[in-house]
């Protein structure tokens, strides 16, 4: 069907909608009809049209729309049995605002204004609706709204509607940023929360872990301190979902605890004294270095350094690194930490060594290598001083050179090292430095009896002398009895197997005839390997 009406409808005044089809049955079921008006101020009416000038069905719709029709739809529908074809009308009523066309909107949040149309649809806009698109919605944007319009006959006010803006916020109170033992709140807020219509639940995390959770929207510190510091965010829920607010930093500043001041004493390589101060404060201290009341060393504005010295700082650390150290580097170390929130300071004493003891090529090294020990001193370069070497604490030598030599280094020549060193102006003694030799197994021992008091008990025990380690097997034949490492436990219930360092004991219970054989214990490291054999007789 095909549908004729105007553009558009005034509000209040008769308005008529033809719907026509260009054909007619008489007789038949064919059915041409309105669908989607109100009867009650609405007419319909229609006619046949069979004659030489033409032929057609119209079905007309006469009715009074109001405001509220606007962009209703109105369907015009022709059916023959189930088959229906129909044709949709979308009306456009314009409303007079008491018989004057132009009108004026305008929105309101509160008292404040905050949107006008312009002319152009006070002028042409025949619907009395003015949409306010809020987009982006933000939380200041939570309130109540209302529309006032204006024509030439008065002003009309809409009531008020509440637009409630569910969005989290966290604030600290007094500050993101307090000194320690300072009363803190962090409080967690959506707009409108003490006149929300239900009930809110908060869920507080600190650093993405889970801190708590309840009715309460603030999260209360007494006295603050340095280890509440961190990300705090908060989730609000009701029933509609939740919210979670951007997390939140608290920084706690405080003033610097009590330094960690250590001292080191390079005594292989050379003579190497290192400081090292730490502090935990924030904001970060400034750090100074002391050697018996003199400062050597800051993190801040920088000290004029001796040729010996050298600084490395970073945050709340400082290195001091002192070569060539002797016995005037002895004495009290200081180390002193400051910030705006106050001071604090420890101090230990060094003693340095005036003699120190190299190994080379190193302190660990295989058989047979050879090994120079030198004894470093710092005696009068004019004179000769005498150098005395002790071994385990038991003296080895005397002699004015400062060399302790090893051409072909043996296993029995490990030990601790210490040297003396003797001049006109006193002796000092270096550290004990350890020399470690590494060698293969020597021959094991492997010995065998037999208990008969109290039943027949067989043992059979090996033991070696080897660095590092060696791994012991006791076998008869191809048969592994036992080993220190890395073979199956035993399986004869008679068999009782006990392992120390570089020994291997096997008791055998109940001793038979099958237990006699020859036994081979074999001993193997990273140096090398050696075996021995016993004959077990029952």
């Amino acid at each position: 069907p095909s549908v004729t009406s105007s553009e558009e409808q005034t509000e209040g005044q008769s308005s008529t909608l033809e719907c026509s089809t260009p054909y007619v049955c008489p007789g038949g079921d064919i059915v041409l009809h309105w669908e989607g008006y109100d009867p009650q101020v609405s007419e319909v009416s229609g006619r046949f049209q069979l004659d030489t000038s033409g032929v057609g069905h119209q079905v007309n719709l006469t009715s009074t729309f109001s405001w509220k029709d606007h962009s209703k739809k109105l369907l015009c529908e022709v059916s023959h049995g189930s088959r229906k074809a129909s044709t949709e009308v979308v009306l456009r009523v314009r409303r007079t605002w008491g018989g004057d066309r132009g009108h004026i909107c305008h929105g309101h949040r509160g008292q404040d204004p905050l949107l006008t149309p312009p002319p152009s649809f006070q002028q042409s806009q025949a619907f009395p609706s003015l949409p306010f698109p809020l987009p982006g919605l933000r939380r200041e944007d939570h309130g109540r709204y209302h529309c006032e319009a204006q024509n030439a006959l008065g002003t009309g006010v809409s009531p008020a509607v509440t637009v409630r803006v569910f969005s989290a916020e966290i604030s600290a109170s007094p500050a993101a940023e307090v000194r320690e033992g300072t009363a803190t709140t962090l409080s967690c807020d959506v707009p409108g929360r003490e006149g929300h219509p239900e009930e809110l639940t908060y869920t507080w995390y600190k650093n993405s872990a889970w801190l708590k959770e309840g009715p309460a929207h603030t999260l209360l510190f007494p006295a603050v301190a340095a280890g509440d510091a961190g990300y705090y965010s908060c989730q609000v829920t009701n029933s509609q979902g939740s919210d979670t607010a951007q997390a939140i930093s608290l920084s706690v500043t405080y003033p610097p605890r009590i330094p960690t001041l250590a001292l080191f004493q390079e005594t292989q390589g050379g003579r190497l004294v290192i400081v090292r101060c730490t502090v935990d404060s924030h904001p970060p201290a400034t750090l100074a270095i002391t050697h018996d009341g003199t400062v050597l060393a800051t993190s801040g504005a920088q000290v004029a350094l001796r040729q010996r010295l050298s600084v490395t700082a970073s945050r709340n650390s400082l290195r001091l690194e002192i070569r060539d150290a002797g016995p005037r580097d002895s004495g009290k170390y200081g180390c002193t930490a400051s910030n705006v929130h106050g001071n604090a300071s420890a101090t230990k004493v060094l003693v340095t060594r005036a003699a120190e003891l190299l190994i080379q090529p190193s302190a660990e090294v295989p058989e047979g290598t050879a090994v120079t020990l030198t004894c470093v001193g710092t005696g009068d370069a004019a004179e000769e001083p005498l150098y005395t070497w002790y071994r385990n604490g038991r003296r080895l030598q005397e002699s004015s050179f400062p060399t302790l030599q090893f051409p072909s280094v043996r296993g029995d020549d490990a030990g601790a090292f210490q040297c003396q060193v003797q001049s006109r102006n006193g002796s000092d003694a270096s550290e004990a430095v350890p020399l470690r030799v590494l060698y293969p197994p020597r021959q094991p021992v492997l010995s065998s009896f037999l208990q008969s008091q109290g039943g027949r008990l067989g043992i059979i025990q090996c033991s070696v002398e080897s660095d590092p380690e060696s791994n012991l097997t006791l076998r008869r034949g191809d048969d592994v009895i036992a080993c220190t490492r890395g073979c199956p436990q035993a399986t004869n219930p008679r068999v009782h197997v006990t392992r120390s360092y570089n020994s291997l004991k096997v008791e055998i219970r109940d001793v038979v005839v099958e237990d006699e054989g020859i036994y081979v214990c074999q001993a193997g490291n990273s140096q090398g390997s050696a075996s021995a054999s016993v004959d077990f007789q029952a």
